[in-house]
């Protein structure tokens, strides 16, 4: 399960609001090959659910996360930060034992 702050919830749902995005979408969450640790974060909106899905629901917002994410993701929170330092979507994940500094890459 991914569970989301309040603060990243604020941000989908401004997102989704700008985008013009119904109730039929919900956020999907996946991880790729690249990056500089290995493995990348991937978000994006979607309303096509596809075989091998698997869903949750946190503060309102549905997630959904193929098979393999789902592996790598189990357990993390996504956060959203617009500090001085940067801003974005940040992945606490306990399952990555090492992160780039960026943040948007990590290894298992």
């Amino acid at each position: 399960m991914i569970t989301i702050t309040d603060k990243a919830k604020s941000k989908i749902d401004n997102l989704m609001h700008d985008s013009h995005l119904d109730s039929g979408y919900f956020l999907r969450v996946s991880v790729k090959g690249g990056g500089c640790s290995g493995l990348s974060y991937n978000l994006d909106f979607d309303n096509e659910e596809k075989t091998g899905d698997q869903f949750f629901e946190d503060r309102g917002i549905r997630i959904a996360l193929d098979m393999k994410s789902f592996l790598y993701l189990a357990g993390t929170e996504l956060d959203f930060t617009d500090g001085l330092n940067g801003k974005g979507f940040n992945f606490n994940n306990p399952n990555a034992s090492r992160s780039c500094g960026c943040g948007e890459s990590f290894s298992v």
